[in-house]
């Protein structure tokens, strides 16, 4: 239930929309990323068989100033796929700039109501639901989860966004500082203003100034600007989910995780090559292993996870299916066989170095998907290059398996 905190947060993005975007920008870029990426959620969501063409509804829960809505619903709209994302915000001033977004790329197939994920408003059902950067912000997570649950479609997937303590290090010793010297009461320009006399003094031995994958408090273009900074270091309510207290929270609400983004860095095998280390993990589940990547590495500062309901049967992308068509992302076939060259292929994940064996025929294979050819087309090609059928297929099968996880290759959906 909404308490006092949470008219403060309501106060907070009336008079600070975030994140802070200016509509003049979309003529230069769309602003992409994870969760809710339409490449991701045709793969990890539909585990590509949800026909391209089978209209999509999708409900981006806690909008705010439109980056989830505006990415899917341009990306359909390139795509020419059917379907309409509705936003749903409480914030007004986040409504105006969501708007002016969507009005700038011409978007028509991108619905605004204003509501609460607390008191959901009566819209229907959804196959997909994004709720990004919101749930550690609620009253009640779990409530807010189970929310969204009862919205979801039958064989349909969410994507959420939740912040993680060990990459966040140094933000809460500052907000309980700004706690005793901008008090909650104070309105947000006030408190704006003594953040950022604190900052120009920050000692050198603060952590957040030691803590380089955290940069929302620093000035626009670099950071967040003012939105940022209060949304960082003066957010009245703001929980950290470590992996096992994500899992749970998943759970409770009757859902469960189809993947954590990206796979690989929450394989810590590929932190601890040590065997002996190796045979300690061989033994985990998959929430265990995730925790302990997440202390390893240190660079986690969200955690990013696709959901499925806990009734529906699992449904995982198809690698072998001879029609599927692989799609690349963060760079053409051609830069990415250049990496994939002498038989590993190196990945770097806010500072972390991910080395990945790839197999022989790596390179070839690479160069010669564009997002249009279908695997059967690929090893023809690949083939006539002199390579033996067997190897082919042995080598592509030994490539998707290591880059899968890197959630840089995907499976379209069908019929694009």
């Amino acid at each position: 239930m909404p308490d006092e905190t949470d008219a403060q947060l309501a106060a907070q993005y009336e008079a600070l929309p975030y994140p802070a975007r200016d509509a003049r920008d979309e003529a230069k870029r769309l602003i992409v990323g994870s969760p809710s990426n339409l490449a991701e959620v045709d793969h990890w969501v539909f585990g590509a068989r949800r026909p391209a063409g089978l209209p999509m509804r999708a409900l981006v829960a806690g909008g705010g100033t439109g980056d989830g809505a505006i990415m899917l619903a341009q990306q359909m709209a390139w795509a020419g796929r059917p379907g309409e994302v509705v936003w749903l915000d409480r914030s007004g001033a986040a409504r105006k700039v969501a708007e002016a977004r969507a009005a700038a790329r011409g978007l028509s197939n991108i619905r605004f109501v204003e509501g609460s994920i607390l008191d959901l408003p009566d819209m229907g059902v959804f196959d997909y639901v994004d709720c990004c950067g919101v749930l550690h912000h609620l009253p009640d997570p779990l409530a807010g989860l189970r929310g969204l649950s009862r919205v979801l479609a039958p064989g349909g997937g969410m994507g959420i966004m939740v912040y993680a303590p060990h990459g966040r290090t140094g933000v809460y010793m500052l907000q309980d500082a700004l706690r005793m010297l901008a008090p909650v009461e104070e309105p947000p320009v006030a408190r704006v203003d003594v953040a950022k006399r604190v900052m120009r003094h920050l000692p050198e031995t603060a952590w957040l100034r030691k803590n380089p994958w955290i940069t929302d408090h620093l000035p626009l273009p670099q950071g967040g600007g003012d939105p940022g900074l209060y949304d960082l270091l003066l957010n009245p309510r703001d929980v950290a989910f470590t992996v096992p207290a994500l899992a749970a929270l998943v759970e409770a609400a009757g859902l469960r995780i189809s993947t954590l983004v990206e796979p690989v860095r929450y394989d810590p095998d590929y932190l601890l090559p040590d065997p002996r280390l190796r045979a300690r993990t061989a033994g985990m589940g998959m929430v265990e292993r995730a925790a302990l990547a997440e202390a390893l590495a240190g660079n986690m500062g969200i955690h990013i996870a696709y959901l499925a309901r806990g009734e529906d049967a699992a449904v995982r992308a198809d690698w072998e299916d001879p029609l599927a068509v692989p799609v690349l992302r963060g760079g053409d076939g051609a830069s990415w066989a250049k990496g994939a060259r002498g038989g590993s292929l190196a990945i770097t994940f806010d500072g972390l170095r991910v080395v990945l064996p790839v197999p022989p025929l790596a390179a070839a294979v690479l160069s010669r998907v564009d997002g249009r050819a279908t695997m059967a087309e690929i090893a023809r090609a690949v083939e006539a290059g002199g390579a033996p059928a067997a190897q082919v297929a042995r080598d592509m099968a030994a490539l998707w398996r290591a880059m899968e996880p890197t959630n840089r290759v995907t499976l379209a959906a069908p019929g694009r």
